[in-house]
């Protein structure tokens, strides 16, 4: 199998409407990005976890067109930021 027929959960671009973690699930998944946005609003009504899980989706899903999400970006930049502070001592 190549690597361009495996399927990779993305934000994506198209669809979008705050931050594409809707349409990139829907579109993974295959079903209405609608269907998960309602899902989240009703989630958000009761108890305020949509909101959460919204926010923890933007930051852990990598974007349309790159390899690292938020989160592993910014462990890559300290950690590159801390091995440069060891060998600058």
């Amino acid at each position: 199998m190549s690597e361009s027929n495996v399927k990779q959960l993305r934000r994506t671009r198209k669809g979008r409407i705050v931050g594409g973690v809707c349409s990139g699930i829907g579109e993974y998944v295959g079903i209405d990005a609608n269907i998960i946005r309602i899902g989240l609003a009703i989630a958000t009504l009761f108890g305020g976890m949509g909101v959460g899980l919204y926010a923890i989706g933007w930051l852990l899903i990598p974007e349309d067109g790159r390899n690292e999400s938020i989160v592993q970006d910014l462990i890559g930049k300290q950690q590159a930021k801390k091995n440069d502070d060891v060998w600058q001592q």
